[in-house]
């Protein structure tokens, strides 16, 4: 390729750059963008900018969010974590007893539905134990991140890596490939995370504790006076829907209730109005004539009934990120009023309604029963929780599922089949045993990040093909000319370096995408193993500790923990320095 085709290239990554870091464009439609334009300015043929969703590390990740699926309906984690954190006397030896299995189990499955399985599992946990939440869902995320760099299918990154190795030189990793590198990596930073983190995490309240602790603030109720100035008219027509900081949630008719509420519904007398919002700005509704406070307690109207509540976490594949609830028309196209919006560990005051949402923030809504279950697996929502009790009963498939598991991992460890294939194959047997329906197995694919590794795939050709990867290479040895064992620390540094910097601006498997061709053209021009300098790359790539939004089990833990976005950067920030020199020195020493 000619330099007319790497200017092209770089200039079509800075906007995707651009774009990412300031959160413009969604990851799976910038970086679409991104490889249609290189087709379209001839640096791409169509085949080969999107090969990258006939590549075996698409499949293979698609396939694990079935086989995930699976051990999150039939495995008891539940029971496993309780078990676990049972009897543990000290904040390390919780942190210990917490981590490790996090840890192991995310090296066998996708850390993402882990974490969103377990976090509300811990946050119960902990608030049962009269402990603060936030304690111990940083260190799941962190936990569940780092066992995930253990093997090939721990991370979307590390097989996105595995897929560009096998475009360049024919051959895949294989499962354990990468564990000689991460190994060492991991346990420096479990241990650096067990013995900082009783110093270094922070003390929050959950949103759920905050709505508990400011309920009087919360819910406004109202009753409707029989043969008053409302009764017989319309929710809009008594003024009650487009109110300034408060919004009418449910209507408790009788033994019946009603929500969420419809514009065109008829206010009858004796009806109970909860309205939810900012109560210091809407108590003179209670003086409005027709209406007056009703003499009854505020928190069982948000329970109960038909309708339950939930929490969800919203990431930055979301369509309601970027919009208001007004614009998405929430309670129309979800059936649910949200009562609460927690940002950074704080309650929005503002208007609902009007408030542009953002990656991280944490919803409270009302919804009727099994919200979860129609919402879990749709990619509106980056996890949701019920906030009421359920009694769970073991599963009689718990034992069938687990031993699927771990054939699939004897069969792609042993190499007896390739990694892809044994997916394949533990998905079908699941499905063929109607443990995992074909429709919930569709439903538990995260399709956001099937196309974000696909056109990713493109990306890392494009950076190849336009000669891009050998300029950065160059440079990274330009910046540390010399030879030796200095050297080559130095220069793997940089690229480590740059790799988790662009973790946290454009998303990990972007930057997995644009480092790894970069990373096989330095390994040339080291004269050193490109497949260990990929797996550099994949290390890099999947240590998002710094913000709440770099990876996907950071920004689920970011609003169930109530965290503020400095609580990352201050826990994180030893980890990376760990991951990095860590990875460094095994490279070197290793080289």
């Amino acid at each position: 390729m000619d330099d007319h085709s790497a200017w092209i290239t770089g200039a079509v990554l800075v906007v995707l750059l651009v774009g990412l870091a300031r959160e413009l464009v969604p990851p799976a439609a910038g970086i679409l963008a991104a490889v249609l334009a290189l087709v379209l300015t001839g640096v791409l043929e169509v085949t080969e900018a999107f090969a990258g969703f006939a590549n075996p590390a698409t499949l293979t990740v698609a396939g694990l969010f079935v086989v995930a699926r699976a051990l999150r309906e039939h495995t008891d984690l539940e029971g496993l974590l309780t078990l676990m954190l049972r009897g543990a006397r000290s904040e390390r030896g919780r942190l210990l007893r917490l981590t490790l299995p996090t840890a192991g189990l995310s090296a066998a499955m996708a850390n993402t539905p882990l974490v969103a399985a377990a976090a509300p599992i811990v946050r119960t946990w902990a608030e049962r134990s009269g402990r603060p939440p936030s304690r111990y869902l940083i260190p799941l995320s962190f936990a569940a991140i780092l066992g995930g760099m253990l093997t090939t299918i721990g991370t979307s990154p590390t097989l996105l890596v595995s897929g560009l190795v096998e475009r360049e030189t024919g051959t895949p990793f294989h499962l354990f490939e990468v564990t000689p590198v991460s190994l060492p990596v991991v346990v420096v930073a479990l241990t650096a995370l067990c013995v900082l983190g009783p110093r270094l995490l922070p003390d929050r309240s959950s949103s759920e504790q905050l709505v508990i602790a400011d309920e009087r603030a919360y819910t406004l109720p109202l009753q409707v006076e029989p043969g008053g100035a409302v009764d017989g008219l319309t929710v809009s027509a008594a003024g009650l829907r487009e109110l300034e900081s408060a919004f009418l949630a449910r209507i408790h008719r009788g033994e019946s209730e009603l929500a969420p509420v419809r514009p065109d519904e008829v206010l009858r007398g004796g009806d109970v109005l909860v309205l939810v919002g900012e109560v210091a700005d809407v108590t003179d509704l209670a003086a409005r004539t027709g209406l007056r406070l009703a003499d009854t307690t505020q928190v069982h109207l948000l329970d109960g009934g038909q309708h339950d509540r939930y929490e969800v976490v919203l990431d930055r594949a979301s369509p309601l990120a970027g919009r208001t609830l007004k614009e998405m028309s929430f309670r129309g196209r979800y059936d649910a009023a949200v009562l609460a919006l927690h940002r950074g560990g704080q309650r929005v005051h503002h208007k609902l309604g009007t408030e542009v949402l953002e990656p991280g923030d944490s919803l409270l809504v009302q919804a009727a029963s099994g919200f979860d279950d129609r919402w879990r697996d749709r990619g509106d929502f980056a996890v949701v929780v019920p906030l009421a009790d359920r009694t769970r009963t073991p599963s009689p498939r718990r034992w069938f599922v687990l031993g699927v598991v771990l054939a699939m991992l004897v069969i792609a460890g042993s190499g007896v089949l390739p990694i892809l294939t044994a997916v394949l194959v533990a998905c079908a047997a699941l499905v063929a045993t109607r443990t995992v329906s074909f429709h919930a197995a569709k439903a538990s694919i995260d399709l956001d990040v099937v196309l974000i590794i696909g056109a990713a795939i493109g990306l890392g050709a494009a950076v190849t093909t336009s000669g891009l990867a050998t300029m950065g290479a160059q440079a990274l040895v330009g910046a540390v000319s010399g030879q030796g064992a200095v050297t080559f620390a130095l220069a793997v540094l940089g690229l480590v370096v740059t790799t988790l910097v662009l973790t946290e601006l454009i998303t990990n498997i972007a930057a997995a995408a644009l480092m790894t061709p970069i990373a096989l053209d330095l390994a040339l021009q080291l004269d050193a193993d490109p497949r260990r300098m990929a797996i550099a790359v994949a290390i890099a790539a999947s240590a998002s500790f710094l913000t709440p939004i770099g990876y996907q089990t950071n920004t689920i833990v970011y609003g169930l923990g109530g965290y503020r976005f400095g609580d990352y950067w201050r826990v994180g920030l030893p980890l990376s320095v760990a991951v990095t020199v860590t990875t460094v020195a095994v490279l070197t020493l290793t080289a």
